[in-house]
C-alpha cells in the first residue's frame, strides 16, 4: 500500500507525521527536531534555506527571509491584511499579475503558494529521509475558517512541492482525530486552536469512531504573531523614550526585536519574569552603540495581550451559540497550537468552558498526527473511523441590488444538496447570470466570488413569471456543482465550481518544473558532497597506512610497485576532488574502499 503522510503547514512551525503498523508518529528532521520553522530564505546564489537554517540567518538577511507566509496565502494584494503586512514585514511585498501577493527576494518575484511549496517540499524530504522511501501522497491541514481561495492556494502549494494532495483537512478536526484515535468514547469535544497566525474553534461529537463536526468559527489573522507584535511595540516605545531613536526603519534591528519578543513570550509561559537584552542594537548620532535591556513580567505581558485572548473567547461564545449548545454540554476541551502554552490562555479557556482543558496532546504535533490518521483512513478500503465534516462558510448567489442570497448555510454537514427558486427581474428577459459566492456578508461585495455562468434561452415573459431553479450540490471533498434550470422550458446550464486559484495553469506547471529541477540539483550537490567527503576520508586513512605497510612488507621492487598503484589511486582521488568530477569520484571511491578494506585486514592480521 502506498505511503501517505500528514503535514501541518503552520504559520510559525510545520510538522509531518505518518502511520506505521497502526501507530501514528511524528517524523523528526535530520537534526532530530520534530517541528521545523516555517521560514524560507533565498541566498544570493539562489539557494533555498528552509527551517532552522533559514531562521538562524534571518537577522543578517532580513529582506530575503520570509516568515508567517501562511497569513498571506490565498489573499488579494489590496486586502487590508496584506497592506498591514507590507508595513510590518522586512521582506518586500508586491502585487502579482493576478492581483495576488508576491514576495521579491534578490530581484525575483515569488508567489505565496511557491514559498509555501518550499516548506512542504522540505517536509516531504524530511519524511523521505526518515522512511528511506519516496513519498508522493499527503493530507495537508489548514485553519477551519479558511475560505476556498486559501484552501486552493494551499493545494496549489502541495502540487508545486511534488505532492499528490489527497485532502485539505481542517486543523481542529485533525486534532480531534488524534485525540480519539483508537479509543471508544461518546463525547462532545471543543478544539481550541491558537497557533502562530490563526485561531480556530471547532465543536465536534465523537461517537465510537465517528467524528462529526457540529460547528467551526475562527479568525485567520489572530495568533501568536500578534502576541509577539505587542511585545515588539512595547520594546520600540521604551527604546524611543530612553534614547530618542526609532528602530522601525532598521530591518536588522526589527528582526532582532522579533526574535527577542518571541523568546520572551515563550519564557514567560514557565517563569514569571524574564530579561530582554539586545546589545549594540543601534547607534546614536555620534556613532556610540545603544543597547536595549528590559525586564518583562508575566503580568505585564498579560495586560498587553488581554484583548487578543478576549477575542478568542468571544469567538468561542459564538461557536457554542451556533452549535445550539450550552457550555456545560461540552465534555472536553483540547488545546492545539503553540500559543496555548500561555498560562493566561489556559485560564481563559478553563473559565469559559467551565472545565480544565486536556493536556494529553502535544499542541505542536497533534494536527500532523491527525492528518496522518486521515490519510490512512482515505487509503484503507475498510476503516473503523468516519469523518463527517461541514462547510465553514455559507454558499449562495448574488441577486439584484447587490445582495447575497444564501443557499447552503454555514455549518451545513457535507455532502449536501440545496435549491432555491428565483424569478426574472425584467420583462421578457432572455438570460440570467448566476454569480456563485461564499461568505456570510449581506452584500455580494463582502463575499468571495467562486464562479459564474449564464443560463440562456429562458422563457420570455413578463417579470416575475419565469421561474429559475438554482441547485447547489456540495460533495464530501468540498467540490461544488451549481446548476440552473428554467422550470417551464427545461433549459439547463451548470458548472463545477472549484476554488479560484491566483496562479494560472502555466504558472503552476512552470513552478512544478522549477521545483523538480531544484530538488534534482540539490540531490546532485548533496551526493557530490557526500562522495567528496568519503573519498577525502579514505585518502587520509590510506596515506596514513602506507608508511606502516611499507615497513611491514619491505622495500622490494614488487612491493614498491604495489604501493605505487595504491598511491596512484590516491592521487586520482585528489584530482577528482579538485575537479568536482562526480563520475570519477564514484569510481575512485569504489577502488579506495576496497584498498582501505585490504589495508585494515592486513593491519589486523599483523
Amino acid at each position: 500500500m502506498a505511503r501517505v503522510i500528514g503535514i501541518d503547514l503552520g504559520t510559525t512551525n510545520s510538522c509531518a507525521a505518518y502511520i506505521e503498523e497502526g501507530v501514528p508518529s511524528v517524523i523528526p528532521n535530520k537534526a532530530g527536531y520534530k517541528i521545523t520553522p516555517s521560514v524560507v530564505a533565498i541566498t544570493a546564489s539562489g539557494k533555498r534555506l528552509i527551517g532552522h537554517a533559514a531562521k538562524r540567518q534571518a537577522i543578517t538577511n532580513p529582506t530575503n527571509t520570509v516568515f508567517s507566509v501562511k497569513r498571506l496565502i490565498g489573499r488579494t494584494f489590496d486586502s487590508q491584511i496584506v497592506q498591514a503586512a507590507r508595513i510590518s514585514s522586512p521582506y518586500e511585498l508586491e502585487e502579482g499579475p493576478n492581483a495576488d501577493v508576491r514576495i521579491r527576494m534578490h530581484g525575483k518575484l515569488y508567489s505565496i503558494p511557491e514559498i509555501s511549496a518550499m516548506i512542504l517540499a522540505e517536509m516531504k524530504k524530511v519524511a523521505e529521509t526518515h522512511l528511506g522511501e519516496s513519498v508522493e501522497k499527503a493530507v495537508i491541514t489548514v485553519p477551519a475558517y479558511f475560505k476556498d481561495p486559501q484552501r486552493q492556494a494551499t493545494k496549489d502549494a502541495g502540487m508545486i512541492a511534488g505532492l499528490d494532495v489527497l485532502r485539505i483537512l481542517n486543523e481542529p478536526t485533525a486534532a480531534a482525530l488524534a485525540y480519539g484515535y483508537g479509543k471508544s468514547m461518546r463525547k462532545k469535544v471543543a478544539v481550541y486552536d491558537l497557533g502562530g497566525g490563526t485561531f480556530d474553534i471547532s465543536i465536534m461529537e465523537i461517537s465510537d469512531g465517528v467524528y462529526e463536526v457540529i460547528t467551526s468559527n475562527g479568525d485567520t489573522f489572530l495568533g501568536g504573531e500578534d502576541f509577539d507584535s505587542r511585545i515588539m511595540e512595547w520594546l520600540l516605545d521604551e527604546f524611543f523614550q530612553e534614547h530618542g531613536a526609532d528602530l522601525r526603519e532598521d530591518k536588522m534591528a526589527m528582526q532582532r526585536l522579533k526574535d527577542a519578543a518571541e523568546s520572551a513570550k515563550i519564557s514567560l509561559s514557565t517563569v514569571t519574569e524574564t530579561e530582554i537584552n539586545l546589545p549594540f542594537v543601534a547607534a546614536d548620532a555620534a556613532g556610540q552603540p545603544l543597547h536595549l535591556q528590559k525586564r518583562l513580567t508575566r503580568e505585564e505581558l498579560e495586560e498587553m495581550v488581554a484583548d487578543l485572548v478576549e477575542r478568542t473567547v468571544d469567538i468561542c461564545q459564538k461557536a457554542v451559540r451556533d452549535a445550539q449548545l450550552r457550555v456545560d454540554d461540552v465534555d472536553n476541551v483540547l488545546l492545539v497550537g503553540g500559543q496555548t502554552r500561555m498560562p493566561m490562555v489556559q485560564r481563559s479557556v478553563a473559565e469559559f468552558f467551565q472545565t480544565k482543558p486536556l493536556k494529553n496532546l502535544n499542541p505542536d504535533e497533534a494536527v500532523a498526527l491527525g492528518a496522518a490518521i486521515q490519510g490512512n483512513m482515505l487509503l484503507e478500503s475498510k476503516s473503523d473511523s468516519l469523518l463527517l465534516d461541514l462547510t465553514p462558510h455559507a454558499l449562495g448567489v448574488g441577486i439584484t441590488g447587490g445582495y447575497f442570497k444564501e443557499i447552503i448555510s454555514k455549518d451545513s454537514p457535507i455532502p449536501i444538496s440545496k435549491s432555491h427558486v428565483f424569478t426574472t427581474e425584467t420583462d421578457f428577459q432572455e438570460a440570467v447570470r448566476i454569480i456563485v459566492l461564499q461568505g456570510e456578508g449581506a452584500n455580494s461585495e463582502s463575499n468571495i466570488l467562486l464562479g459564474e455562468f449564464v443560463l440562456n434561452n429562458i422563457k420570455r415573459s413578463p417579470r416575475g413569471e419565469t421561474r429559475i431553479k438554482v441547485f447547489f450540490d456540495l460533495d464530501g471533498d468540498g467540490t461544488l456543482k451549481v446548476s440552473a434550470r428554467d422550470m417551464d422550458t427545461g433549459q439547463q446550464q451548470s458548472i463545477m465550481v472549484s476554488a479560484y486559484s491566483y496562479l494560472t495553469e502555466k504558472e503552476i506547471s512552470d513552478m512544478v518544473e522549477d521545483n523538480r529541477e531544484y530538488v534534482l540539483e540539490q540531490q546532485y550537490e548533496e551526493t557530490l558532497e557526500r562522495v567528496r567527503s568519503s573519498v577525502s576520508v579514505l585518502i587520509s586513512s590510506i596515506e596514513s597506512a602506507v608508511p606502516r605497510l611499507r615497513a611491514q612488507l619491505g622495500g622490494s621492487a614488487e612491493n614498491e610497485r604495489a604501493l605505487q598503484k595504491i598511491l596512484d589511486i590516491v592521487e586520482s582521488g585528489k584530482a577528482a576532488i579538485e575537479a568536482n568530477d562526480m563520475e570519477r569520484l564514484m569510481e575512485v571511491e569504489g577502488y579506495l574502499k576496497r584498498t582501505h578494506s585490504i589495508l585494515q585486514q592486513n593491519a589486523a592480521s599483523s
